[in-house]
């Protein structure tokens, strides 16, 4: 039984990031360090860190977890698991092993935990990884993730950086999980709706990832907790632009629906406010704005590759029922860094 003052789900999911801005503040007063072998540190924003262990092997190591943000809790688990394991896709590299982060009530339920668990290892044993252990600390409130391991070629890892000028973008996940997800708090969102969201937060990135290794893909980030605009804002690096064709861009449906209705989350005003200076919005209605700064739990990759292989791609990913869109185009740097029209 869950105790009357313990509540399991508050609203959680990537909605509890910090905000950008603040990650930024904090992470420029930390000394870098110098070890040639770390390919990929906290200098950049990018989904994981890598360390080369041989010429032809480094380890990705990421983590991932945050408060519930459904009521179900193996659902909860394995959306929790498939985020974590999400950036591991995000870098290119094959999921390999996992241990469990953990903060409970001791006044809580255990079952909950353990169908929290047993959620989390469906997905790392659907990814083809080993679930080896983890750590729990007792808390005033329910969080739950992975701390995930997984390996590449040095030669072939994937970062966030690296779009060219003339690429097109693809998203593989519809935008719109952290509207549903805030009205369905509040009795808003329809059955089908939530059920669509949920679908999508527990769909693993694994098979895009295996499309996106047929094609040459020079950038790759998954979207989570600062939005499509946050993320794609971080992969462009001061150097390119973007024009975003907002009409491309796949959504659940209900999210513009809800998002008209005020159905916001402050994690997306966060995201809002960080973007000001880079965005440009040409014309485009309130909603599909709220949309593009929503933040996403367990959220789509999004990547860059030549314009030539877009529709291959995308026919490829189709065929996986995959839910994509061509989503942009980068150029040179322009006035504003992003115009979505």
């Amino acid at each position: 039984m869950v105790a009357d003052d313990v509540v399991f789900c508050k609203g959680g999911g990537c909605t509890a990031k910090l905000g950008s801005a603040v990650l930024e503040a904090v992470l420029a007063k930390l000394p870098q360090q110098d070890d040639p072998n770390c390919l990929v540190g906290f200098a950049t924003s990018d989904d994981a860190a890598v360390y080369r262990l041989t010429d032809d092997l480094a380890m990705v190591q990421t983590l991932d977890f945050f408060p519930p943000m459904v009521e179900d809790p193996y659902t909860f688990g394995q959306i929790a698991a498939a985020n974590a394991l999400s950036d591991i896709y995000a870098m290119g590299a094959e999921v390999k092993t996992a241990l469990n982060i953990v903060c409970f009530p001791e006044t809580m339920d255990l079952n909950i935990l353990g169908q929290i668990l047993l959620g989390g290892q469906s997905k790392v044993t659907e990814a083809g990884g080993v679930l080896a252990g983890g750590h729990s600390i007792q808390d005033v409130d329910v969080k739950y993730g992975l701390s995930v391991t997984g390996i590449i070629h040095p030669d072939r890892i994937l970062t966030n950086v690296g779009s060219q000028v003339g690429d097109v973008l693809i998203l593989t996940k519809p935008l719109g999980v952290g509207i549903i997800n805030t009205a369905q708090t509040v009795g808003e969102a329809s059955p089908a709706a939530v059920a669509k969201a949920i679908a999508s937060m527990t769909t693993l990135n694994q098979a895009a990832a295996a499309v996106m290794h047929s094609f040459e893909v020079h950038a790759c980030t998954d979207v989570t907790g600062f939005g499509f605009l946050g993320h794609l804002h971080e992969m462009l690096d001061d150097r390119l632009s973007v024009e975003v064709d907002a009409a491309a861009v796949p959504v659940l449906a209900e999210a513009l629906d809800l998002a008209d209705e005020f159905m916001l989350t402050a994690a997306a005003q966060r995201n809002r406010n960080h973007l000001e200076p880079f965005v440009q919005f040409d014309g485009v209605p309130f909603a599909v704005e709220e949309v593009l700064l929503d933040p996403q739990t367990s959220g789509g990759l999004l990547f860059s590759v030549p314009e030539a292989q877009a529709s291959a791609v995308l026919a490829a990913l189709e065929q996986l029922d995959l839910p994509s869109g061509l989503v942009g185009r980068v150029t040179k740097r322009q006035a504003w860094e992003i115009v979505v029209r």
